[in-house]
């Protein structure tokens, strides 16, 4: 997230306006607003588990601050399938594998687990269909005889700080008053 607020300083075409995490626990929320950009919490604990009325919420935050873009970057919760055909083709993520292969969580594991030789990143479209959509880029990252999941991590993270960027200046070449 910081990458993306950095990058999208200066020349870039779009500006970051809005930080939103899904937790109070986010170390995010902070150095955001240390950079001078809005940052709120919608926690889903406190909906008690109402994803309609947490979606709400989030979109409420989107259009109070005049999004057009979202860009999701760590944020571990699974949008709803309304939110998500409400955004349809505008919300991007960054998943720590090769898609379409290990999808959902513990991937760096599930990689070493399988005894696959490369892995990476990739930056897709957003759609109802968990880490599905149109793929965007990828980064790989070759997998070590002596890795952990941690050290795995650790790796992917350096090319997912390199590749999200990259890949948002190319979409936004697409679209034009793309705010994020």
């Amino acid at each position: 997230m910081l990458n993306l607020i950095d990058d999208m300083a200066g020349s870039h075409p779009a500006r970051v306006r809005l930080v939103l995490s899904n937790t109070s626990k986010s170390s995010g929320i902070p150095k955001a607003l240390l950079r001078g950009v809005a940052a709120k919490v919608v926690d889903y604990q406190t909906f008690k588990k109402n994803r309609v009325a947490f979606d709400l919420e989030l979109q409420n935050q989107l259009v109070q601050h005049e999004i057009d873009l979202v860009l999701l970057a760590g944020f571990m919760h699974i949008l709803g399938k309304n939110f998500i055909v409400g955004w349809k083709g505008r919300i991007l993520n960054i998943h720590p594998s090769l898609l379409p292969k290990y999808k959902g969580l513990n991937t760096h594991q599930r990689v070493i687990d399988a005894g696959e030789n490369e892995t990476g990143c990739t930056v897709h479209e957003v759609v109802t269909d968990l880490d599905s959509g149109r793929i965007l880029g990828q980064s790989y990252v070759k997998v070590l005889s002596d890795e952990t999941a941690l050290s795995l991590a650790k790796r992917v993270l350096v090319q997912e700080h390199l590749l999200y960027p990259k890949v948002v200046r190319n979409f936004i070449r697409e679209f034009s008053n793309i705010n994020c």
